[in-house]
């Protein structure tokens, strides 16, 4: 008897969750990617400085292409900021309850795609890149992928 009603549970219970996936999978679709065409696309800028004196280099040119390379990859670095967001790590240690160290280390990861450098000009001793993302394009290389 008792393995009559064991067996009838282990059937019912396989042919009703047999049922539930199947009607679940037939009748449902989820297409929806959570992405949806914002109303404005905003056109995201940042701009990079380095210091030309400060670059290494033997020849004033040398420095100055260094810090055009130094310049762009900060500029970079700051609209990925914008785009991915940042990493932040604090750390403070206190001795007799005073502040002994104090410490913040941030870290920037992601990846950009569409930007573009806007211009890049020497101003005193300074190299200055400017670089913008329009994030119309971005979503458009995603709509051209697949991607939603």
């Amino acid at each position: 008897m008792k393995l009559r009603v064991l067996c009838a549970g282990v059937v019912l219970a396989v042919a009703l969750s047999g049922c539930s996936s199947t009607s679940i999978t037939r009748n449902f679709t989820y297409t929806d990617t959570g992405v949806n065409k914002p109303a404005e696309f905003p056109v995201l800028r940042a701009s990079g400085y380095s210091v030309i004196s400060k670059q290494p280099g033997r020849t004033f040119a040398e420095r100055e292409i260094q810090a055009m390379r130094a310049s762009k990859m900060e500029a970079y670095r700051e609209l990925n900021e914008q785009v991915n967001g940042m990493y932040i790590k604090t750390r403070t240690t206190l001795n007799n309850t005073r502040q002994n160290v104090d410490a913040v280390q941030t870290e920037v990861e992601g990846f950009l795609k569409g930007a573009r450098v806007i211009r890049q000009f020497p101003l005193d001793n300074t190299y200055v890149t400017e670089v913008e993302l329009d994030t119309r394009v971005l979503y458009d290389m995603y709509l051209m992928r697949g991607a939603f």
